[in-house]
């Protein structure tokens, strides 16, 4: 026989149940992490097109950025208004010279080593300084990215988090390579 009020009851169980689930989800991806798919090729080879990624949103509230990180963040509005968050590496800390001349990277005079680059640059830029609270960021695929060398430094304001592990494709699950 129904029993209306076991019924209500019900509903309002799962309903509260689903509520808590949604506003846990929301909450989670605001402020902790949160997954994005790659779009583009700008991160060869180090990131493939469509590569699922998983972004940390908490560990720069208690650490700094560091050279070589992969960060996830909103472009500078003057270059991509179109709400999409892009991913590049960090080459540049704040208060650092940094030049690109003969197809290499130099940061206050120092060339870096870089092996997760997918080619060397074929341009120049700088030298420049990075000024207090932003960071130079390049993509892995030098030549087919709009990055700092196109756009200048990147607040540090407009960074999301840190990829923090690849889940897809399966084959290639983990870390990024430094």
């Amino acid at each position: 026989m129904f029993d209306r009020n076991k019924t209500v009851k019900l509903f309002c169980d799962v309903l509260q149940v689903v509520v808590f689930s949604l506003v846990f989800n929301w909450g989670l991806h605001a402020t902790v992490a949160d997954a994005r798919v790659v779009p583009t090729g700008s991160m060869l080879p180090t990131i493939q097109l469509q590569d699922r990624l998983i972004v940390d949103k908490i560990s720069y509230n208690f650490s700094e950025v560091k050279r070589g990180d992969v960060v996830v963040f909103r472009p500078p509005s003057n270059v991509d208004q179109s709400g999409t968050d892009w991913v590049k590496r960090v080459i540049g800390l704040p208060g650092e010279k940094v030049e690109i001349r003969n197809g290499e990277v130099f940061i206050n005079e120092q060339e870096l080593t870089e092996p997760y680059e997918m080619e060397k640059p074929n341009y120049k830029y700088g030298p420049f300084v990075i000024p207090e609270g932003s960071y130079f960021v390049l993509g892995d695929n030098r030549n087919n990215s709009k990055d700092s060398h196109y756009w200048g430094e990147l607040s540090n304001q407009n960074i999301v988090g840190k990829v923090f592990i690849r889940y897809w494709p399966l084959d290639h699950f983990g870390p990024l390579a430094k």
